[in-house]
């Protein structure tokens, strides 16, 4: 294996930003990370692609579309809103978006997959962690890439995708060449060779550093938030180089 791409979730521009200067494959790019990731807002998917563009960093942002926390079991309203942010992404030039939805018997709701891939018109999709709670993760993968889905971010069905390194193989030997693994989940720069050497296309981590803020007052929420560390993600990189070279 030549390389592997290195994912970094970011949830602001100066994450972005460090994301870019540290060697970053490119970005998920999100809010509310503490809730698993929404949908970002227009004026930060805006600038952050305004950023990645001045960097001549082709493909690098990827949009997560994901309406409300809680489970991928969506209505048809929220199936509706996810169509809108997902047109809205390829029209501020978002490389890639980040989907996923289930039926309410946990199965991938492949009628609503469709529609968003219609909806991204030759932007990568990539069919998120959802796929790590459907009974049959092969099964799904199956369908996805019949529905032309790009690339699935798993933890191999483990809480933590260092111990779901059996499902990643599985899937990373099934579907070679043809859809691209990527291990997300509780990664650590640690983590990585092991991950690399499971056949992966891609790592995806967060890279998060919780630091104090100013006070925030009442109604103001936690003062505490996060920020994208730049040595995590340096590191991340690094080790993801240094593994597929051995691999």
């Amino acid at each position: 294996m030549s390389t592997v791409a290195v994912e970094i979730a970011v949830q602001d521009v100066a994450g972005a930003r460090v994301a870019l200067t540290e060697g970053a494959t490119r970005i998920e790019l999100c809010s509310a990370l503490g809730l698993g990731g929404l949908t970002p807002s227009a004026g930060l998917l805006r600038s952050a692609v305004a950023v990645a563009a001045e960097a001549g960093a082709d493909g690098f942002v990827h949009a997560l579309i994901r309406p409300r926390g809680g489970g991928f079991a969506y209505d048809a309203g929220e199936i509706a809103t996810t169509l809108q942010d997902i047109r809205f992404a390829r029209e501020a030039g978002a490389a890639g978006v980040v989907i996923g939805a289930l039926t309410d018997a946990g199965r991938v709701d492949a009628d609503a997959v469709a529609r968003f891939v219609d909806a991204a018109e030759g932007m990568q999709v990539t069919f998120h962690r959802a796929i790590d709670t459907v009974a049959d993760p092969v099964a799904a993968a199956e369908t996805l890439l019949e529905l032309g889905v790009a690339r699935i971010l798993t933890s191999g069905g483990a809480a933590r995708s260092i111990d779901g390194v059996d499902g990643l193989r599985a899937l990373a030997q099934r579907f070679s060449g043809a859809l691209q693994i990527m291990a997300g989940g509780g990664v650590a720069v640690d983590d990585i060779p092991a991950l690399v050497a499971s056949g992966v296309d891609a790592v995806h981590l967060s890279a998060r550093l919780r630091v104090q803020g100013d006070p925030s007052g009442p109604g103001g929420g936690d003062d505490a938030y996060d920020i994208t560390d730049p040595g995590t993600v340096r590191a991340a990189v690094a080790a993801a180089a240094s593994a597929a070279r051995r691999d």
